[in-house]
């Protein structure tokens, strides 16, 4: 999979392009169906299935407060790979791509690559005050020649699957419920700090969803592991070098509480 930085680096070269536009924290059963969707239409067209998304939450920038991300940045584009998407270009998000109409957004990419079309769910939307929607983009793709296709939500026995809902889920320590709506355990990557009582602590360069204070069982590398949470501070028990990127998965939803 291809990686670009910014639609600016897009050039006639990457495309045709199909596309697909969102954060995708998490990588859960909701985007890997989308995915999915996103290669069938893409090899249909003779185009590259693509997603942009972004360097960092959009909240950040539209609310001023970014929520814990379920996903490293390097795993979700290793997962976006995995899915067979072609290209991702990660758009850095501030003030200006904020205030850019949908339109202009969709100008800046076929003036750098030919676009055949946008993959969306009913309720996506994206550009300025969001107006972006399924119904606006079709009415533009009809006047500029490209398609729009539409694919119902994903839900999970009649539960939408969605990130908002995974991290509600960890933030109440259902772990097991957020595993399920993500097809996989849940994990954590953090650089392996200074070792203390409880362990060697784990710094994260972004915002994680952590579950609530206590201690789950977890595997490093495949090997038992034990992750102590303390006052939204992770403390991990294992076989690990100081300055090592590890990725913790919770196999145990139950807690004894932290002091």
């Amino acid at each position: 999979m291809q990686v670009l930085h910014g639609v600016e680096q897009l050039s006639p070269e990457h495309g045709p392009a199909f596309v697909v536009v969102g954060v995708f924290d998490g990588l859960h059963l909701g985007h890997l169906y989308l995915l999915a969707h996103l290669v069938r239409e893409a090899e249909a067209r003779g185009a590259r299935p693509t997603v942009i998304t972004f360097d960092h939450h959009p909240d950040e920038v539209l609310t001023g407060h970014a929520p814990p991300l379920l996903l490293d940045p390097p795993e979700r584009l290793e997962r976006l790979a995995a899915a067979g998407v072609a290209l991702t270009v990660v758009q850095h998000f501030d003030a200006a791509l904020r205030e850019t109409p949908y339109d202009v957004f969709v100008e800046r990419i076929r003036e750098q690559v030919e676009l055949r079309g946008f993959l969306m769910t009913p309720d996506a939307a994206f550009g300025y005050q969001r107006r972006g929607t399924p119904e606006a983009l079709t009415d533009l793709g009809v006047r500029q020649g490209f398609d729009v296709v539409v694919v119902p939500p994903f839900t999970l026995n009649g539960r939408a699957v969605r990130s908002s809902e995974i991290r509600s889920e960890v933030a109440a320590g259902n772990l097991a419920s957020a595993a399920a709506l993500l097809g996989r355990p849940v994990s954590l990557t953090g650089i392996v700090e200074d070792a203390g009582p409880d362990g060697v602590g784990l710094g994260f360069e972004l915002p994680v969803a952590l579950p609530p204070g206590g201690e789950y069982a977890g595997r490093v590398h495949g090997e038992p592991a034990r992750l102590r949470i303390d006052r939204g501070v992770a403390y991990l028990r294992a076989n690990v070098p100081l300055g090592a990127w590890v990725t913790v998965e919770l196999i145990d939803e139950d807690a004894t509480a932290a002091p």
